[in-house]
């Protein structure tokens, strides 16, 4: 669905992202990941049209539209945190993501009213319309946020870190809803993550941002090995397999060169 070419971003003289390029499949879900301090925001704002940036997106073959209003039909942006600024009820917070569809008038029409209704029984929150936001817990908010961003019905949804700060069930309840997203209704999903578990249990495809700011992308597996991991994070990593899934442990000290399987290391 997306495909970036040769993207480079540069910010006060810096080189932040050096021509990444890589593309995000339909129907998937790819993980973003990488060490702090790499670009990894960056280059989700950069496809959103949020910062300049050198290099070619294409959306399904076609170049991405330079329109705000276009662009957000086509991609909802879910940004790190779920801050609320306003004492806005979660029905009114999720509505907000119908923005783009809406006419001049800014009224709801039948079938907006109808993705509302469908994102906020996707993310459980039905039973919480009426309450404003800043009342919930911190897993109750990042389900509105993720449910506004939903609303909008854009075929490509990039989010950035939307399990920070969650504890290990909201992280794969909130993990699987977004599968469901990409699987069930056809989109892709572009993730942003810090736990390498969690990546190796629900990413498709795995995009490395490397600390000179190029990118290693492929399957889970192919980009979840020793070595790339190592000159990302600057610690050695032992990958094996748990469960069907690699499992990623770093370390602080040098993996011995015996008694670890070659499979392993």
């Amino acid at each position: 669905m997306l495909t970036i070419r040769a993207l480079t971003v540069r910010q006060n003289r810096r080189t932040i992202l050096a021509g990444a390029s890589f593309a995000v499949r339909r129907g998937t879900v790819t993980g973003l990941i990488g060490p702090n301090g790499v670009g990894k925001t960056t280059l989700l704002r950069a496809i959103a049209g949020l910062l300049p940036h050198d290099g070619a997106l294409a959306f399904d073959g076609r170049r991405l539209p330079v329109s705000a209003r276009e662009r957000a039909r086509l991609i909802g942006y879910l940004p790190q945190g779920h801050a609320v600024h306003w004492p806005l009820t979660v029905r009114r917070t999720v509505e907000l993501g119908r923005l783009p569809h809406l006419g001049p008038l800014g009224r709801l029409r039948a079938d907006d009213v109808a993705a509302v209704d469908r994102v906020m029984a996707a993310t459980g929150i039905a039973a919480l319309s009426a309450r404003t936001v800043s009342s919930l817990s911190g897993g109750e908010r990042a389900r509105v946020m993720l449910a506004r961003v939903l609303a909008a019905n854009a075929p490509l949804l990039l989010a950035d870190e939307p399990v920070a700060a969650l504890d290990p069930g909201h992280q794969l309840r909130l993990m699987a809803l977004l599968r469901d997203e990409a699987v069930v209704r056809n989109r892709a999903v572009f993730v942003v993550l810090h736990d390498l578990a969690l990546a190796a249990r629900c990413c498709d495809d795995l995009v490395l941002v490397m600390p000179d700011g190029r990118c290693l992308s492929g399957p889970t597996p192919s980009v979840l090995t020793p070595d790339p991991l190592t000159a990302a994070y600057g610690v050695p990593f032992l990958v094996t397999q748990a469960a069907g899934v690699p499992l990623v442990i770093p370390t602080l000290h040098p993996i011995p060169e015996t008694g670890v399987p070659n499979h392993a290391r």
